[in-house]
């Protein structure tokens, strides 16, 4: 039989093919245009703000709880599978062989994300804390700090109590974290060695008891499965992932946008796409988080120009990935059945994900109004929505 070491050394090179698999579908040249148009307009409007930031902005409270959140989100990442409720069982003594070098890689894999919102709060704490030099030094050895025991702490709590409040113990580690963030910067460090005392032996608890129960096989396995879901689901937005069943909600409410298609063979296919799209969970709540972001943009960003190229950017990704995702072809369809012309269908997406384009144009300019920096230019937004929906549906394949 294999080591466990050699057990996670092939399964680690089998997720990293399988993630590379999926993600060179994803960051495309499309995506990266995206990618540019939100970082560059992010960038602009931040540096434009550092400008007039006031004094008394709670600068250190705020990349306190951010940061304290990111610290706190992300489960472990074991890549353990349903087999090894048996195929582990007699190895259970030796398991932390295995299971230390799943927390080294969530550790590793996650705490990037804190360091970026550190780097990104940098120039904010400067301006408003006077934070620099040391300070920062410190600041950035905290978040690795922290982050390695949120990930052991998180782990051991799952595994004393078989999975089971889990909320509860974030909440905690998320207050404890924060504290300890804002402590440091506002440089308070005899407060900052008083939290500390919590945070030890809040891991002392938890790391300490572990070993006493035996190790919950199905909780992990479950945790590793629905991260491993929303992977696969993020990567169908872009292409298909075969193994992938979209959940479906009936969403009973949305019932009477139905009565708008008027009945009649020609427009089947128009009924088809529009149930799909307001009951694939995938597909609806994708366009309700982009135009959500848009409307936050909308309503956060004071420069009009950042505020266009912010909401064309998100009216480019919803387009396309809605066209893609309603426009998919199956191996069979019920329509299949029916003498339907098979342009039909492409022609229902395109005036489904116009339709719906045009709506999220509509909440834009509805929230625009409450930006007073816009003045008569409010019309911008949803124009530029519209213009680059419809030159994505138009260009794209």
């Amino acid at each position: 039989m294999n080591s466990l070491r050699d057990i996670w050394t092939k399964r680690f090179q089998h997720y990293m093919m399988e993630q590379q698999r999926y993600l060179k579908y994803v960051f495309t040249g499309h995506l990266a245009i995206v990618i540019l148009f939100v970082i560059g307009a992010g960038g602009y409007s931040y540096s434009e703000w550092l400008k007039v930031v006031p004094d008394t902005f709670p600068a250190a409270l705020l990349v306190s709880v951010v940061i304290g959140l990111l610290l706190t989100m992300g489960g472990p990442v074991t890549l353990l599978k349903e087999a090894d409720i048996v195929y582990f069982l007699p190895l259970e003594t030796k398991l932390m062989e295995y299971l230390q070098r799943s927390l080294s890689w969530t550790m590793s894999s996650q705490v990037f994300l804190s360091v970026i919102a550190g780097i990104v709060a940098v120039p904010l704490l400067n301006t408003v804390e006077g934070t620099r030099g040391i300070s920062l030094f410190i600041f950035f050895v905290a978040i690795f700090v922290l982050k390695w025991w949120n990930v052991h702490t998180d782990f051991s709590f799952r595994w004393v109590n078989d999975g089971h409040g889990v909320w509860g113990d974030r909440v905690i580690r998320f207050l404890l974290s924060a504290a300890a963030l804002y402590f440091l910067l506002i440089e308070a460090w005899l407060l900052l060695v008083m939290i500390a005392l919590p945070i030890i032996f809040y891991a002392y608890v938890w790391m300490g008891r572990r070993g006493k129960n035996p190790f919950p096989f199905e909780h992990f396995i479950k945790v590793e499965q629905n991260r491993m879901l929303r992977f696969y689901r993020f990567a169908n937005y872009f292409t298909d992932v075969p193994h992938l069943r979209g959940s479906i909600r009936r969403r009973g409410w949305l019932n009477f946008l139905y009565s708008f298609i008027s009945y009649g063979q020609k427009n089947t296919q128009t009924y088809l796409v529009i149930r799909t799209f307001i009951r694939t969970d995938e597909t609806f709540y994708l366009w309700v988080r982009l135009t959500f972001l848009s409307a936050l943009g909308a309503v956060f960003i004071p420069i009009p120009i950042v505020a266009v190229i912010f909401s064309g950017a998100l009216a480019f990704a919803a387009t396309l990935q809605l066209k893609i995702a309603l426009g998919a072809e199956s191996t069979f369809r019920m329509d299949m059945l029916y003498p339907i012309s098979e342009s039909t269908r492409r022609k229902a997406v395109l005036k489904i994900v116009r339709g719906v384009q045009w709506l999220s144009a509509i909440i834009l300019l509805i929230v625009s109004f409450a930006q007073p920096a816009y003045g008569n230019s409010v019309w911008l937004l949803p124009v530029i929505v519209i213009i680059i929906s419809e030159a994505t549906l138009r260009l794209s394949k």
